[in-house]
């Protein structure tokens, strides 16, 4: 299983970025998939997912009413739409994501996580 990340770059605050997330070679639907991000000297922080199956989404707090994550069943692919952005959501953002549902209680854990992307960096100044 791969996962490809895209869309990253540099953006003034208050601007906008659309990350996206190809996943190929899966043998097991519906999955959880989404994003994490990671800034220098901070752990690695969970920031949204959705679960293929019946389009459940999970929200970092400190992205709700910001960001907003889609998918396309069709092409496997997974979008965020980052809106409002801030200095603070600077980091390298990673795609995630494993064969099972998006636990409520689980999303937000790393180690739950089978597959991840290279990362994409997004830099807001």
């Amino acid at each position: 299983v791969q996962l490809v990340e895209s869309g990253g770059g540099s953006v003034q605050t208050g601007g906008s970025l659309r990350l996206s997330c190809a996943a190929s070679g899966y043998t097991y639907t519906p999955y959880c998939m989404g994003w994490f991000r990671q800034a220098p000297g901070k752990e690695r922080e969970g920031v949204a997912f959705v679960y293929f199956g019946g389009g459940c989404t999970y929200y970092a707090d400190s992205v709700k009413g910001r960001f907003i994550i889609t998918r396309d069943k069709a092409k496997d692919l997974v979008y965020l739409q980052m809106n409002g952005l801030q200095p603070e959501d600077t980091a390298m953002y990673y795609c995630a994501a494993h064969p099972r549902y998006c636990g409520s209680a689980t999303w937000t854990r790393s180690v739950e996580y089978d597959y991840w992307g290279q990362g994409t960096q997004v830099t807001v100044s």
